[in-house]
């Protein structure tokens, strides 16, 4: 494959943040927040419409079946936004598990008193479409499924098509959770059915953090009036205000959304989803395929791997320290990720931002000098990790 001119490194020279969002941005993305806007202004509510706009084109054909609300603060306020709107206070859901995320998504339905049952797949396996058809043939109850697109405690890319067929054959609604992977990764309402998506804007769009942004079926948000348990939480309302008016009900980022704009024209020069999942696969690529050179072991088998965000076992080795390691990789202009599997130790290492092949060579570089500091002679992980990845295999 022919290699891209590299990327600018950061501008300020800052570490690379080899995370899943907050991110590295480019220069231009930055300089987008040097001016101040008028959050009533004409010109604000035109980069609003422009926002909105620019992200309904990513989802395809469809597209007109949905609207876009964004809504003020991180993802997790957006994610309650979606559930406290979308799921009615008499219906219950399915929520299905496998990291953190699924988990926080249980204790927001419990903050919401939303009747629910969890599939807890535990730390990385994949929630599948026939687990899911056998759990709401056995439950009439549940109205809505819960899915996480990218969870990204472990990495995984769930199968997000078998679930949606399974929630739709079943006659149940299906809302996603694709925080990590909107942008990068196609969600096209033509192929997977969904009522409603939740991402961020310092995630795929590579913007900054501020708000996030719902995508609805516009019959959803209709359907969606007087259900919120916020004001400032109420997807309706601020949609039905953003349409009525163009502007944002309450004091909007204007900053972020200014820098999120030049993001997004960015991501279309770039190719929009599919040039950016390109990109983001090909820095997986090139790294994992470094890391195990090293004798690392990734956690998933190729095919549950996400061009998001890789874990990795740490290695056996009595000189490998986490701690050390985040240190020395950190010297040397990497920031990366401390896992969050509870049965092994492991790390993460971020695929996303502005960061291509060229810098992915340099964090497996950096990585070898690492354990080369640290006296680390064999990346092997212990044997009781790699009995964990084999039950993925099973």
């Amino acid at each position: 494959m022919a290699e891209t001119p590299p990327l600018e490194a950061p501008h300020l020279g800052e570490p690379y943040l080899l995370t899943p969002g907050p991110l590295t941005t480019s220069l231009a993305t930055k300089e987008a927040m040097l001016r101040d806007w008028g959050s009533w202004d004409d010109d604000f509510r035109g980069m609003t419409a422009e926002v909105r706009t620019r992200l309904l084109v990513l989802l395809g054909d469809g597209k007109d079946d949905f609207d876009c609300v964004p809504m003020q603060g991180s993802g997790t306020f957006a994610v309650e936004a979606m559930l406290a709107s979308f799921l009615p206070k008499d219906g219950k859901a399915l929520v299905l598990a496998n990291g953190a995320y699924g988990k926080r998504t249980v204790q927001t339905l419990e903050y919401l008193g939303r009747d629910h049952i969890v599939l807890d797949k535990g730390d990385y396996l994949p929630p599948r479409g026939e687990e899911v058809a056998q759990i709401l043939a056995n439950d009439p109850a549940i109205t809505h499924v819960i899915a996480i697109h990218c969870e990204t405690s472990s990495g995984i890319l769930n199968p997000v098509q078998e679930i949606s067929e399974a929630t739709y054959a079943a006659g149940r609604k299906l809302l996603i959770d694709s925080m990590s992977a909107f942008g990068a990764i196609e969600l096209k309402p033509s192929e997977i059915r969904y009522e409603a998506l939740v991402s961020s804007a310092n995630k795929c769009i590579e913007g900054v953090p501020g708000f996030g942004f719902v995508i609805a079926r516009k019959s959803e948000l209709e359907a969606a009036k007087g259900r919120s348990h916020s004001l400032s939480l109420d997807v309706h309302a601020q949609w039905a205000h953003m349409n009525k008016t163009g502007q944002w009900r309450f004091t909007p980022p204007t900053h972020v959304v200014a820098a999120f704009l030049v993001a997004l024209r960015a991501h279309e020069v770039e190719g929009g989803v599919a040039g950016r999942g390109a990109r983001y696969a090909r820095n997986r690529d090139v790294m994992v395929e470094g890391m195990r050179g090293l004798g690392f072991e990734t956690l998933l088998k190729d095919r549950w791997l996400s061009p998001i965000i890789v874990t990795f076992f740490c290695p056996a080795d009595e000189s490998f320290v986490f701690d050390r390691f985040y240190s020395l990789m950190k010297d040397k202009g990497f920031i990366i990720y401390p896992g969050k599997l509870t049965i092994v130790d492991s790390f993460r290492v971020g695929c996303i931002g502005q960061m291509d092949e060229h810098v992915m060579r340099k964090v497996v570089d950096a990585a070898a000098a690492s354990l080369k500091e640290m006296g680390v002679t064999d990346a092997t992980p212990p044997a009781i990790a790699l009995e964990e990845r084999a039950k993925l295999a099973a």
